[in-house]
């Protein structure tokens, strides 16, 4: 996405079931511009898809430029990891959370670091469903995303490598 060095995203991920069906999406904003993104998926789990919506979003930026990038979630999971450095610390133990467990959905969240690392971003908790436009409308289009007929199949959950 061309730009202004500013851009604003928000994200949500759905599931009908969990597991079950599930669709990401993700608003794009910059300036006047604006870009939608969803997918759905056969079999996956809410936390995976809201995972989704972030990466697809910043894979969707272009990484010529960095750009400073505010992406707003109602996925409390996202931003604790990131504002509370408990994905820097899963990163410098081997993917292992401090109870020695493994970090579920690791190769999200290795893709999500990699992403996270071609620009300036910063992670802000929104409350779900009361009413904020945007968030609305990614919770709308993953929604739908999850329902259509143009469904992908999320392999590392199917495969159980998520972990």
């Amino acid at each position: 996405m061309k730009a202004n060095s500013a851009i604003t995203i928000y994200t949500d991920g759905s599931c009908l079931g969990n597991p079950g069906r599930g669709g990401y999406a993700a608003v794009l904003m910059s300036g006047t511009r604006r870009k939608e993104i969803s997918q759905g998926f056969r079999h996956t789990t809410n936390n995976r898809m809201e995972l989704m919506a972030v990466i697809e979003a910043l894979k969707a930026v272009n990484k010529n430029k960095r750009y400073d990038i505010t992406i707003y979630t109602d996925s409390r999971l996202i931003v604790d990891a990131i504002n509370k450095f408990w994905l820097k610390s899963w990163i410098q133990k081997g993917w292992k959370k401090s109870n020695k467990q493994p970090v579920l959905n690791s190769d999200l969240w290795k893709q999500l670091a990699e992403e996270i690392s071609h620009h300036n971003v910063k992670f802000q908790w929104v409350e779900a469903h009361v009413g904020i436009k945007e968030n609305e409308r990614c919770d709308e289009l993953g929604k739908l995303a999850a329902q259509s007929d143009d469904l992908l199949n999320d392999d590392a959950y199917l495969l159980g490598s998520d972990t």
